[in-house]
């Protein structure tokens, strides 16, 4: 997994008011979830704010990253956890960070990439990517960059699911009957299926007669 690093200052106004002054300031706010928890078990959630340019490639990035990331002159190990978005701007309103234990495992949505020429494509279908990224649980030094499928023995009509996946030291946790990939049949495809179908069922042409024997 590739590395970032992120600086950020920790702010001490909360809620709705704090986080819309900040953002006049063009200031995103952000919160940092450490391996500490509160009496009642929660975890313990530092708050500190970022400037769009300290995480631009952090999130327009079809990557994912750790985090070395800098409060205040303090480093932790950290991952994003959660952004929100403005519904009509689309400018960043919040971000979520989590602090890594190497010890114990994470959740993180992984990338996902397909390889190969499905063999329902080559039979006029088209390959359809439904998931985009799946959610792996492991140590946060076995998370990969990517997942890699290969989609060639992929028929028409056949899909992929994350059940399907099989990666060693890592747990899938998205639902796994959902659909990765699929072949669709196409015009072509159906058209070619039923000119296939069509020559096998038709009847075989009757032995032509014989000719009468000369007397």
């Amino acid at each position: 997994m590739k590395s970032i690093d992120v600086k950020g200052t920790a702010r001490n106004e909360f809620g709705k008011k704090g986080a819309k002054a900040l953002r006049k300031q063009n200031l995103i706010p952000c919160n940092l979830y450490g391996v500490e928890r509160d009496e009642k078990g929660l975890p313990v959630a530092k708050a500190f704010s970022v400037t769009f340019e300290e995480v631009r490639k952090l999130v327009y990035s079809p990557d994912i990253f750790s985090v070395n990331l800098t409060i205040d002159g303090t480093t932790v190990l950290a991952v994003m956890r959660e952004i929100q978005f403005h519904p009509v701007k689309d400018n960043i309103l919040h971000i979520d960070f989590y602090q890594v234990d190497p010890k114990k495992p994470i959740v993180m949505a992984v990338p996902v990439k397909l390889n190969g020429l499905a063999a329902g494509v080559k039979a006029g279908g088209k390959l359809e990517q439904i998931l985009r990224r799946v959610k792996a649980k492991a140590l946060y030094t076995a998370i990969p960059e990517k997942i890699e499928i290969d989609v060639t023995p992929l028929t028409i009509g056949k899909s992929f699911k994350v059940g399907d996946l099989q990666v060693e030291g890592i747990e899938f946790t998205s639902p796994k009957e959902a659909v990765i990939c699929t072949v669709l049949s196409t015009r072509s495809a159906a058209a070619a299926e039923a000119t296939e179908e069509a020559g096998a069922e038709a009847p075989a042409a009757a032995p032509a007669a014989e000719a009468p024997a000369a007397e």
